[in-house]
């Protein structure tokens, strides 16, 4: 079975682009950036609040890396549902870090904020394929 999800390409400056789409979690319309070279999907520790109101939020021991930093401290929360259209992944562990830096780089950019990135870990799991002409990322499950 194959599921469609659309991205928008959404140019940063002189700099490139990022794939943006849009992700249910337990209900809500989720921001997300889709980056292939991320090899978790990473939630943002502020942002992740509106969709886990009653989730708890552990402390993680080990320190993650990318994102434009060496080392942080992350998270973890479970989500009830994650949506990618058709396919819903249920009680999806999400690793959660400080996004801020990110973030502010969007709002000085005045592009819409993430609420997070899908990463390899999903992308692998459904033989995800990135179609750029019909912008659309394809879940093979």
């Amino acid at each position: 079975m194959q599921t469609k999800l659309p991205f928008e390409i959404i140019p940063i400056e002189d700099d490139g682009f990022h794939l943006q789409l849009k992700v249910i979690i337990n209900g809500i319309t989720a921001n997300l950036i889709l980056d292939t070279g991320a090899s978790r999907s990473v939630f943002d520790q502020t942002r992740i609040a509106q969709f886990t109101k009653n989730s708890h939020i552990e402390d993680l021991d080990r320190l993650s890396t990318g994102l434009g930093t060496n080392t942080m401290t992350s998270k973890k929360v479970t989500l009830e549902k994650l949506q990618l259209n058709d396919i819903t992944i249920k009680n999806y562990e999400a690793t959660i870090l400080d996004l801020a830096h990110v973030n502010e780089s969007y709002e000085k950019l005045e592009l819409e904020v993430i609420d997070g990135v899908l990463g390899s870990d999903i992308l692998t799991e459904y033989n995800a394929i990135i179609d750029y002409g019909k912008k659309e990322l394809i879940f093979n499950s």
